[in-house]
């Protein structure tokens, strides 16, 4: 008896350790996956456009498609990316960082041209005429290629702040995050897409107040979409000139990071205590952002003479 109770009372601690290591876990994927809202809410930004123009039977099989894809991108091919280079090249983790920053901001600054040029993102284009079929397919493909640039910077930013813990830490974190994130972007864009078609079945409906709030939906989704397209170019530009900050200062120039900080510290200031650290953090996004604009800003030139270009050779579209 008393060996038994021996056995379970360490049952019992494996037990409480295994239940704060899961905490651990999920506590680290949330911190870290808080991290990449930029190109989190990107993701949700984009995605709904791909669905544009097909019958409203096939809305929810092409998000299902994408979001698979995505999984794969992250689980199969960037989570083992991911953790190879924390244990044997941790010094490329900034720079991919940055790299990743700088096409958030790139991405946040020519959507910015577009609007004050007039032009229209290539995925707004309207319905064209062929083989539906194919074209669902070109643009699932498309939609996945695309998935896999804003994923790889959801993994490197969600790697690069998990502290340094184990293999498996790492590994556990990295796949909640993948997995909730994934789930997150997709579930989100498959109710803002059917968002308009439950509006519209509730507008045809017998009681007057589910019709007034269907007609309501329906009427509100064109500024619901704006308005996240709009937040997630401010967030792109956010996070992107912020990833590019922290890690210039972690290579070891800190000047741009003083900087902001110190304008941030001065601006709060200059407020009441109870709003010092809102008003200190909105300064500092605020700042980001400024920076992650003249960095989009001055890499559109680059990209469009030098970088696509060469692309184009290289792949031959």
């Amino acid at each position: 008896m008393s060996g038994l109770l021996a056995l379970l009372d360490d049952v019992a601690g494996i037990a409480k350790i295994a239940a704060a290591s899961i905490d651990d876990v999920a506590a680290q994927a949330l911190k870290a996956g808080s991290k990449a809202a930029g190109a989190v809410i990107d993701d949700t930004a984009v995605t709904p456009k791909y669905v544009q123009g097909f019958d409203a039977s096939r809305e929810l099989p092409i998000i299902w498609r994408i979001a698979r894809g995505s999984i794969i991108n992250k689980l199969v091919i960037l989570l083992p990316v991911g953790l190879a280079l924390s244990a044997f090249a941790p010094f490329l983790i900034p720079p991919l960082l940055m790299l990743g920053g700088a096409y958030l901001c790139f991405e946040g600054a020519e959507k910015i041209a577009h609007w004050l040029l007039g032009h229209h993102d290539e995925h707004t284009q309207a319905y064209e005429s062929g083989d539906p079929a194919q074209l669902e397919e070109d643009k699932i493909k498309g939609a996945i290629k695309t998935d896999f640039i804003l994923s790889a910077e959801i993994m490197t930013i969600a790697l690069a702040a998990i502290p340094e813990s184990g293999f498996w830490m790492e590994a556990s974190t990295l796949a909640l995050v993948a997995v909730g994130i994934t789930v997150a972007v997709y579930g989100s864009v498959a109710l803002i897409v059917k968002a308009d078609d439950v509006g519209l079945a509730m507008a045809r409906g017998r009681l007057i107040a589910t019709r007034a709030l269907g007609r309501g939906i329906v009427q509100a989704m064109p500024k619901v979409m704006k308005t996240l397209t709009i937040v997630g170019t401010a967030a792109m530009l956010w996070v992107g000139g912020s990833i590019i900050i922290h890690s210039v200062k972690d290579i070891g120039w800190s000047a741009p990071y003083a900087l902001i900080h110190d304008f941030a510290v001065a601006v709060a200031a200059r407020v009441p205590e109870g709003l010092y650290g809102f008003v200190g953090w909105f300064a500092t996004a605020l700042a980001d952002g400024v920076f992650g604009v003249a960095v989009g800003l001055a890499l559109i030139p680059v990209v469009s003479k030098v970088i696509a270009p060469a692309w184009k050779a290289v792949v031959g579209k």
